[in-house]
């Protein structure tokens, strides 16, 4: 009798694309000389009261079981971070703890997604935002995002996409990957318009306080306006995290700020994957979100200084030019016409010129003929590390 076949993996499984910015990243890691500028790593050192906490919290004990939601400092400094730096008031029963802020768009993509439901996701846009969706068994539906001075979601766009089927609008800004931020304006008429379509929206804040300009506006705090002043809005999930703006990017933590009704579903099924948060590194949150602020302005500074001298090294350059000025985040979102496509010409820079952007066709269809640089990198490295792109695509340094 001959012996069964075992199927390996799941159909959602199956369904995910490997990741285009991974397989550059590895494929860096084994040349040998590679400039790296492929990956959202700060390049700042995490801030010593934040490694001196956590050290602390293993020496004092705290190291055990934590409660699903977080502990309670956590949550308290949290809630209070979002009053003083996003301007929205938030209680910490409305604050749950995650393992990073992907983890917490995971946990609230299963809080409000059934099989089947659709996702409206800005395309060029992080690839988690739609393989999230994936696992969930829905399907993500990419939304095309406008250029020029005000960047944002095409209504009109998003008008043909929506259907029955669609249950949540993503959003992100500052945008990973093209640094472009949302003007309150144009985040008060996407959430109408998800409010007129009885949509959820889960606001991907991950870059919240990196702001190169001014100031970014927090779109639940765009939807509280809206509502108090009779207008329609919608339910708005906030997905913070601690990665980029602390410098924190290992410690995987993050936390969600939800509309009340929504909370406890999100902590019960986040229960059933993390049980809690490591503990010694929420009492490092707490040191991060109570303690000096100093890091988060130079990095803010660091990046700004980096994304100008970027600009002016390609001012002159027709064969590499800025898509979008970023006003947020760390990263140069570059058009290129040579036609090729871009995981090939992100491996061929690799392999003939050894430096490493991420391929624009891993942020969607719309991110083709795009590379995306990382600004968390050394002046001098930045500098080299473009110089040797715009000779692989025949232009002049």
């Amino acid at each position: 009798m001959t012996a069964p076949a075992f199927s390996v993996g799941s159909a959602a499984a199956a369904a995910i694309a490997p990741s285009g910015i991974r397989a550059v990243a590895d494929l860096a890691w084994r040349t040998p000389g590679t400039l790296q500028l492929q990956l959202g790593e700060p390049s700042h050192p995490t801030p010593p009261h934040v490694v001196d906490a956590l050290a602390q919290a293993a020496r004092d004990g705290n190291t055990r079981y934590g409660p699903t939601p977080g502990v309670p400092a956590f949550r308290e400094a949290a809630a209070a971070k979002v009053v003083r730096v996003n301007g929205l008031a938030v209680s910490p029963d409305e604050v749950t703890v995650c393992a990073g802020g992907v983890e917490g768009l995971g946990a609230t993509y299963r809080a409000l997604l059934d099989v089947g439901d659709e996702v409206l996701v800005p395309d060029p846009g992080w690839p988690n935002l739609g393989t999230l969706a994936v696992v969930c068994g829905a399907v993500p539906v990419g939304y095309p995002l406008l250029s020029g001075d005000r960047p944002g979601p095409d209504l009109d766009a998003l008008e043909r996409l929506v259907t029955p089927r669609t249950r949540v609008l993503v959003v992100n800004t500052p945008s990973n990957p093209t640094g472009g931020g949302f003007d309150a304006g144009t985040l008060a008429d996407v959430l109408g318009w998800a409010a007129r379509h009885g949509l959820w929206v889960v606001a991907d804040e991950c870059y919240d306080e990196m702001w190169l300009d001014d100031p970014q506006p927090c779109a639940a705090l765009v939807g509280q306006h809206l509502r108090e002043t009779g207008r329609p809005a919608p339910e708005v999930v906030s997905v913070f995290s601690l990665s980029k703006t602390h410098a924190m990017t290992g410690f995987r933590l993050g936390y969600v700020c939800t509309p009340p009704a929504l909370t406890p579903v999100v902590r019960r099924v986040q229960e059933t994957t993390l049980s809690c948060v490591s503990t010694p590194t929420q009492w490092a949150g707490v040191a991060a979100l109570t303690g000096p602020q100093d890091h988060v302005e130079e990095m803010r500074a660091s990046y700004r200084s980096r994304r100008d001298l970027c600009v002016e090294r390609l001012a002159d350059q027709d064969v590499l030019t800025l898509a979008t000025r970023p006003s947020g985040a760390f990263y140069l979102w570059l058009a290129y016409a040579t036609g090729e496509p871009s995981t090939d010409l992100a491996r061929r820079l690799v392999v003939d010129h050894q430096v490493a952007l991420a391929p624009g066709r891993a942020f969607g269809p719309a991110g083709e003929g795009h590379l995306r640089v990382s600004l968390a990198s050394a002046d001098d490295v930045l500098v080299e590390g473009l110089a040797r792109v715009v000779a692989a695509l025949g232009g002049t340094s």
